[in-house]
């Protein structure tokens, strides 16, 4: 028979363990809603100790408990062989119209009854792997053209040998596949380096008129096989972007390249910038077909085309618009687009001003 004093112990103990795991739930659940992922302190009986903030709209836990059946299985699997166990679930949001998500459940034993649960979200992995696969397949298709083309010329060439103005006839129009299939395998590298979630690596002040100078030499000998007139803004000076030199020049130069591309011959495409709101603009402006509005919200995807026929016609490789986007987010920057039918299109890359500098404000010039 326990005695009052052995009995006594017993429960003096019990609290003490008792208030060893409370304070030990209390700890891990104070760093629950720091961690990037969904997460909870989950008992052997499947009941929720503790959550971050998003475990209940995720749909993890519901009154309390585990919610799925999949993460209830895999806690008593934890328990079971008291190591790590990970599974890939679909998760119901509880009837939100969010409906269901993919998450990697991931159970970790901290001691014999409380265990913590990680919910890593799966779908913006998804999405990447979706866009990765369509990117290859896009890729492929768009190689396809230029090589098949180069094959069949080739064929022609060798069967044509002994008449010179064919041969002349069918090795100009290999220059021509050649110079598009260069353009986009350096627009395909081009987009490579922009894309990257890595940091900028030659980030420094940047004088804006030293990027209109480049972009515009860049473009030269394109806009002169036109006849076109480029005309820059007088003061162009109006203060500095902090970024890569090359990868901002490489954007402006894509958007006066287009601007070239899509205007009538003997026209005009009009460069000019200005500091408004901490915000340094620089503006193209050319007198082409302009966007249809239904198209101007996907002129940044990669390979869209407005008119495939004459992008073709143009040697437009499609990623010119995605490189801009690209080289804009990295900047911490946006691309904006005016455009319509008839009266040509106006492009606006938008930086934050280096320290808040101030310029003089420039009108477009068309």
């Amino acid at each position: 028979m326990l005695t009052r004093r052995s009995s006594g112990r017993q429960k003096n103990e019990l609290l003490a363990v008792v208030n060893s795991q409370a304070e030990r739930v209390l700890a891990l659940s104070q760093i629950l809603d720091v961690l990037p992922d969904a997460a909870a302190i989950v008992d052997d009986s499947d009941r929720v100790l503790a959550a971050s903030a998003n475990c209940v709209a995720m749909g993890l836990v519901y009154s309390d408990r585990i919610g799925p059946v999949e993460v209830r299985a895999l806690n008593r699997e934890v328990k079971r062989l008291n190591k790590t166990q990970s599974r890939d679930v679909v998760v119901n949001r509880n009837g939100s119209r969010l409906g269901e998500w993919e998450a990697r459940i991931q159970i970790s034993p901290i001691d014999e009854e409380i265990s913590l649960l990680i919910a890593q979200d799966l779908s913006e992995e998804r999405r990447l792997n979706d866009v990765r696969r369509d990117f290859v397949a896009n890729v492929s298709h768009e190689l396809k053209t230029p090589v098949g083309a180069l094959s069949l010329l080739t064929e022609a060439v060798q069967v044509a040998d002994t008449d010179i103005e064919q041969v002349r006839h069918f090795t100009s129009r290999m220059q021509v596949e050649v110079k598009r299939l260069t353009a986009m395998i350096s627009d395909l590298v081009a987009l490579s380096q922009v894309q990257g979630d890595a940091p900028l690596r030659n980030s420094a002040p940047v004088d804006v008129a030293n990027i209109v100078n480049e972009a515009v030499d860049a473009t030269k000998i394109s806009a002169e096989q036109k006849g076109i007139q480029v005309v820059v803004a007088e003061n162009i000076n109006i203060g500095k972007i902090f970024g890569d030199e090359e990868q901002l020049t490489v954007a402006l130069s894509n958007l006066i390249s287009n601007a070239i591309k899509y205007s009538p011959n003997n026209t005009k495409v009009g460069i000019g910038a200005r500091c408004k709101d901490d915000l340094i603009e620089i503006s193209v402006t050319d007198q082409g077909p302009g966007i249809p509005v239904e198209s101007q919200s996907r002129i940044f995807e990669r390979f869209y085309r407005v008119d495939p026929a004459r992008s073709r016609d143009t040697g437009g490789t499609g990623l010119g618009l995605a490189i801009v986007k690209h080289v804009c987010a990295s900047h911490g920057g946006d691309c904006l687009v005016w455009s319509q039918e008839g009266q040509g299109s106006t492009f606006t890359l938008r930086f934050p001003a280096h320290q808040n500098g101030v310029g003089i404000a420039t009108e477009v010039v068309t």
